[in-house]
């Protein structure tokens, strides 16, 4: 499962329009895990949930985590559900995977910027950095979901060349979660300042 670690290292080597937040990340790597799972056909999609099939142990631990925590038994999961499910603490799991493996250097018990760990140069990052200069659909998408964008014209060639209905649906449920998430913490900005304002009233 390549997708996730690929995200991330491009999420650490390419600016974004924003900061990439951890809950952003976490739902992000959850959708790539299950886009990976559909594109080795150990789930399919009936609508919007989630059939797992065979799964066989692969050695890669968030991987067999990741296909171990699948809800077997009808009517099965959403694909909304599984993010927020899945997504909770997500990044900081990879995080620490890729430091494990020795693909990333830096701080390991703080998140970006302040504690941003940094890429190392290795065989996984220079596939990461091909997979995103060649626009593959659907890390181009799960980037573009955090505010890493590519330019005008190689996110209409990205448009057309992805065809799968399930990466669709997975890929737009990741976009909505993003984006709902940071509703919840524009509300929260605002009540907090709201709650400031009462205690500097006079």
């Amino acid at each position: 499962m390549t997708t996730p670690r690929d995200l991330l290292l491009v999420t650490l080597d390419v600016p974004g329009t924003r900061p990439v937040e951890q809950g952003d990340l976490s739902l992000a790597l959850a959708g790539a895990e299950l886009a990976d799972l559909i594109t080795e056909e150990s789930v399919s999609l009936d609508g919007d949930r989630i059939v797992p099939g065979l799964a066989p142990a692969t050695g890669d631990r968030l991987r067999d985590q990741a296909s171990a925590s699948l809800v077997r038994q009808a009517p099965y999961e959403t694909v909304e559900d599984w993010l927020w499910r899945r997504g909770r603490g997500l990044a900081a799991a990879y995080v620490a995977q890729l430091q494990d493996q020795g693909q990333l250097a830096g701080p390991r018990h703080r998140w970006m910027p302040g504690g941003r760990p940094q890429p190392v140069d290795s065989p996984a990052r220079r596939a990461a950095a091909d997979r995103w200069a060649a626009h593959e659909p659907v890390l181009t998408a799960l980037a573009a979901a955090l505010g890493i964008e590519e330019a005008p014209v190689a996110r209409a060639a990205d448009d057309e060349a992805l065809e799968d209905e399930a990466l669709e649906t997975v890929l737009a449920a990741v976009s909505g979660a993003v984006t709902e998430l940071e509703a919840v913490r524009q509300r929260r900005r605002i009540e907090d300042a709201a709650f400031d304002n009462i205690w500097r009233a006079p």
